[in-house]
């Protein structure tokens, strides 16, 4: 998530050598403000992506198995209960950033096909240079708007859809609805997952209302997130998991619980209380997130 401004001219203060040489920041002026890319101090090949001085992703070149944030560790286990441990999947990622959430799927399941969708072209080609992919990895990227690019992809493809798209860090309101909710699951094997990463504070209008709106397109939900965030004390992630057939609920709270971070997961009536009656977003009634207080970037 980040805040746009205006362009600013790009530089380079470290070296090439794809983010293992030169242990210096790397700056560049792209389509959605200005990105940096940070060393990370405690892991040699670690990098983190900035936005506008807001944090989007971090990566280890060396192992990206680890996941930094918070809410990508829970992704993450989404993604390992979504099929048999090492088993390679088809996945779609809306939102690429430093396409962290595709490196933790080609290492964990390798021969994964995957395909990455990210609408700023810029900063693709700042990652792709700065911090580039490992050539055996099936990851396709596309620069795209997310919408549209899923409208692309055929019926019954992908095994696990991810949404992680923000757009000055809010995620867009053509993102939000029953609509585009209904071109995931068409894009999703009967068996497939949808992983959504969504951002939200009190009153938690936003979150309720996408709990809704997911409840009108798919049979089974949960949420994972800080209990803080859950009870409307701060702003906050939430990941929101959709699919036609029953989630591993048991095992996705197992694995919620003992992260660094612990996490609460809602499901079944008592996400659906949560909810408190919201009614679901369509297209005509569609808005972009809350933008969050400039203290979260603090």
């Amino acid at each position: 998530m980040a805040r746009s401004r205006g362009k600013q001219q790009g530089s380079r203060s470290g070296g090439g050598g794809g983010g293992r040489g030169a242990r210096e920041s790397v700056v560049e002026s792209v389509d959605g403000g200005l990105a940096e890319l940070i060393p990370d101090r405690d892991r040699p090949a670690g990098w983190t992506l900035l936005l506008d001085g807001a944090p989007q992703s971090h990566v280890d070149l060396d192992d990206p198995a680890h996941l930094s944030f918070e809410y990508q560790r829970r992704i993450g286990h989404v993604i390992d209960l979504a099929a048999d441990p090492g088993r390679p999947v088809q996945a779609v990622h809306l939102g690429g950033g430093a396409f962290t959430l595709a490196r933790y799927v080609a290492a964990t399941r390798p021969r994964s096909t995957q395909q990455v969708v990210e609408r700023d072209g810029p900063l693709v080609q700042l990652v792709r240079t700065a911090l580039p992919l490992d050539p055996g990895a099936r990851i396709r990227v596309r620069t795209a708007d997310a919408r549209e690019a899923l409208a692309k992809l055929p019926d019954d493809w992908a095994d696990v859809l991810v949404a992680d798209v923000f757009s000055g860090a809010r995620t867009p309101a053509h993102l939000t609805s029953t609509e585009f909710l209904t071109e995931v699951r068409r894009v999703l094997r009967p068996s497939g997952t949808y992983v959504a990463n969504l951002a939200d504070g009190p009153p938690l209008a936003h979150l309720r209302g996408q709990i809704a709106t997911a409840a009108a397109v798919f049979p089974e939900l949960a949420l994972v997130a800080d209990p803080t965030v859950l009870r409307g004390k701060r702003f906050g992630n939430a990941v929101l998991v959709a699919s036609a057939l029953p989630l591993p609920i048991a095992e996705l709270t197992r694995r919620a619980a003992g992260d660094p971070h612990p996490g609460r997961v809602e499901h079944g009536r008592g996400l659906l209380d949560f909810a408190g009656g919201a009614p679901a977003v369509t297209d005509a009634s569609a808005k972009a997130s809350p933008a969050p207080p400039a203290s979260v970037f603090r």
